[in-house]
């Protein structure tokens, strides 16, 4: 995972974002005459943002359409968006390069940690089961193991509680619009409550409750849900397992005649597909929503859930 961040002095950033040729990712950027202009870390933040601010907010995101989230490192134009910002929406320890400039550039009363909001106690290889995955198979080579897992949005209970946090923080910065930012986060976390019922019901009754996936960015929807999670890698997308792990792996799909290994929309297969191949299993795509992009099943979150729930049925063998 990259931790670097450009460190710019913020009148240079402000110069930088001011001259020059626009980029693409730059000329995407909308303005809303009068509206808050808000910064979000990536895309479930900038979602919720979206979804409660409504028309009174303009949000940013600092992970771009189909970037991989975890190696995000921050544009000067980045920067001068987060020192002209209302309000910066982040989660801390996810993305190291979003500390820092927060950190450095961001008033605290302007910034909203959702970590300190929401519940993240589930370390990233644990699915709340307290499972063993075998003798031998201590997962050494995943130095992220005991790191909390940081995908809380793929539990909608815990999203709701983030998207009811946004609502409050937007009501402190923009008192005239609190009616309207609760009232809109009222609307959303109801969505999210059918969404977990979905959930629920969907996944009660399944042949096999061991899913196996790319890397471990599954264990709130694995403890919400009744499942248990075993990841190819960590939760750094791009760290490799070794020999030994990749042989466990394998061993672990053909004991518990798995028969579905997820893949993501942001990474490569081909660790996947090996795994696949050796024991027998198919690949289909699980997405941990982390970001949109052109491969993403759906055109906002609810949509790319619903299909998770219709791959997870399927693999998993569900009734």
């Amino acid at each position: 995972m990259k931790h670097s961040l450009l460190v710019v002095p913020l009148l240079g950033a402000l110069a930088l974002a001011g001259c020059g040729g626009s980029s693409e990712a730059d000329s995407t950027r909308s303005t809303k005459p009068g509206a808050l202009p808000v910064v979000a870390a990536f895309y479930p933040l900038a979602y919720a943002a979206e979804r409660v601010g409504g028309d009174r907010v303009d949000v940013t995101s600092l992970t771009k359409p189909g970037a991989e989230p975890h190696d995000v490192e921050l544009t000067p134009r980045d920067v001068a968006d987060l020192g002209r910002s209302s309000l910066v929406v982040y989660e801390k320890g996810f993305q190291p390069a979003v500390d820092d400039a927060v950190g450095s550039q961001v008033d605290e009363a302007k910034a909203l940690d959702v970590a300190t909001e929401v519940d993240l106690s589930i370390a990233a290889t644990d699915d709340g089961h307290g499972h063993d995955h075998g003798e031998g198979d201590d997962h050494e080579e995943h130095g992220d193991e005991a790191a909390v897992d940081p995908h809380f949005w793929l539990d909608p209970t815990r999203y709701a509680k983030a998207v009811e946090a946004v609502a409050e923080k937007l009501a402190t910065v923009d008192p005239a619009g609190a009616t309207a930012y609760r009232a809109n986060a009222e609307t959303m976390v109801a969505e999210l409550t059918t969404l977990d019922s979905e959930f629920a019901t969907g996944l009660k009754t399944c042949t096999t409750r061991d899913l196996v996936t790319g890397h471990v960015a599954f264990a709130y929807l694995a403890d919400r849900y009744d499942l248990h999670q075993s990841g190819v890698s960590g939760l750094s997308p791009d760290a490799e397992p070794n020999a030994a792990t990749m042989k466990d792996i394998v061993e672990h799909v053909r004991e518990h005649k798995v028969t579905t290994i997820y893949a993501e929309p942001l990474v490569s297969r081909d660790l996947t597909e090996t795994i696949a191949k050796e024991s027998g299993a198919t690949v289909a795509v699980l997405d941990p929503i982390e970001g949109l992009s052109k491969a993403s099943a759906g055109s906002d979150y609810f949509e790319i859930m619903r299909t998770n729930l219709t791959a997870l049925r399927k693999g998993l063998d569900c009734s």
